[in-house]
């Protein structure tokens, strides 16, 4: 058996903590890990992991690369060169596996948390038998309340260990909504799908053509990477309205567990314990008079008084206030907040890096500043970058400098010039954390003009 995990997400329906660079699948919304890694020791509770290939953005590949390594040394990870929804993705996982054609196939999105480990497994080896059959299975849970954000499987006749599917429903009315809880017939729609390799094929082959027709193995390089021009023209569509609700060999089983979906904040608030007030909070947080709201502080104090029925989200760069009903609409303002060319959809002000982190203080036209934290023992890259240079100041700490082959030791208030295409790397060689003040100057200011020669997190190809 395979098991596809889908990391996508361009980080707007959890905006501000999602970010389009570092979506919700690198964050952690829930326990010590992340979703992606969640979701990855979930697969490993049904394959080795040399049978799960994990589906990535070309932009998010390192980052994917870095998590997953925490908990196997060499996974498999297929990059992407854009964003083009779940259903090219599927076909091109099922590409890379095509000679397994009769085994069964997992895909599970990166975005779900499921309370029974065991149920959740009794509920997937349900949807083998079906698999094995020639059915697509997919995994429904009961409603628990109305949600107008969910899809929905209206289920029909009994099948072996499962149902039958009727129907699909994408985002119903909250009239619907409220009418499904009390039908036995329906179920949310988990987005986990089971089926044969060859079904799943034979199903683009039927009814998207157009995604699958020219992939082939070829098409991947030596470090799994797509060609940009394999998918530029290829369109960008979900499975499940390229080839699951098209098809006539469905069914589902039903989960007998708490399942949660991490696709709103909406979504989020349903599922968290709340207090008294039917409040749910997090981080330095100041309630007065307030019910039934989600409020979420990274960092600074949050005071809200005399309101009820919104979300409050805090970050560095951002604060977002919407109704709560309104939550799962919020990438409209990502949207717009695109156009205006914000980088506040891009990244977060502190990013996280395997040897520690960085926090951008201010920038404009052609310049830049930084501080970056390095832990004890770790190392940037040796890198140069084709359009900017860099001025570093020795906040805390000392840092080994290596410019252009040449040794550099400097202690605090010390400072040295990185020119243009200039090999350097930046090293903490203590047992203290390395803080430096980092300028950048130079006609493109951007993360992606870096080349790498060498680096001990394996992020040169």
């Amino acid at each position: 058996m395979k098991v596809i995990i889908l990391i996508g997400g361009s980080g707007e329906r959890l905006w501000p903590i999602s970010r389009e660079l570092y979506p919700k699948s690198l964050l952690r919304l829930y326990g010590e890990k992340t979703l992606l890694q969640n979701t990855y020791e979930m697969a490993l509770e049904m394959v080795h992991p040399k049978n799960i290939i994990s589906m990535t953005n070309v932009r998010q590949t390192t980052d994917v690369n870095l998590q997953l390594k925490k908990i196997y040394n060499n996974p498999i990870i297929i990059s992407e060169p854009m964003a083009k929804n779940t259903a090219p993705a599927v076909a091109s996982a099922l590409t890379y596996i095509k000679n397994k054609r009769d085994e069964i196939v997992v895909i599970l999105p990166v975005d779900f948390s499921v309370d029974d480990k065991e149920e959740f497994l009794s509920a997937i080896n349900k949807a083998k038998i079906l698999a094995n059959n020639g059915y697509i299975a997919a995994i429904g849970v009961r409603p628990l309340y109305s949600e107008t954000g969910y899809g929905y499987i209206k289920a029909g006749s009994c099948y072996k260990t499962g149902r039958k599917i009727e129907k699909f429903i994408e985002k119903p009315s909250i009239e619907n909504a409220n009418k499904f809880i009390e039908d036995k017939d329906y179920f949310w729609n988990c987005g986990i799908y089971v089926a044969k390799i060859s079904v799943l094929i034979e199903a683009f082959q039927k009814y998207a053509p157009e995604i699958i027709a020219n992939m082939n193995k070829e098409m991947f390089d030596e470090n799994n990477k797509i060609e940009y021009i394999n998918y530029e023209k290829i369109p960008s569509i979900s499975i499940d309205y390229a080839i699951i609700e098209k098809s006539d060999n469905l069914a589902v089983v039903e989960l007998n567990a708490k399942w949660q979906d991490y696709g709103s904040w909406q979504a989020i608030y349903n599922n968290e314990m709340k207090d008294k007030k039917g409040n749910v909070v997090h981080g330095n947080v100041l309630l007065d008079n307030v019910k039934d709201s989600f409020v979420y502080s990274s960092k600074e104090l949050v005071a809200v008084s005399g309101m009820n029925n919104i979300v409050v989200i805090e970050t560095e760069d951002a604060i977002l206030v919407c109704n709560k009903d309104k939550a799962a609409n919020i990438d409209s303002i990502v949207k717009k907040l695109k156009k205006k060319k914000s980088e506040t959809t891009q990244l977060h002000k502190t990013v996280f890096r395997p040897w520690g982190y960085y926090t951008c203080l201010n920038g404009g036209q052609g310049w830049l500043t930084k501080i970056i934290n390095v832990s004890p023992g770790h190392k940037l890259s040796l890198q140069s970058h084709n359009h900017r240079s860099e001025h570093w100041v020795v906040l805390e700490g000392s840092a080994t400098v290596i410019l252009d082959g040449e040794k550099h030791v400097l202690q605090k208030r010390q400072s040295i010039n990185i020119p243009v295409k200039a090999k350097h790397s930046l090293q903490n060689l203590t047992r203290q954390t390395l803080k430096i003040l980092e300028v950048q100057k130079g006609e493109y200011i951007s993360e992606d003009d870096i080349i790498r020669y060498e680096d001990m997190y394996g992020r040169v190809k």
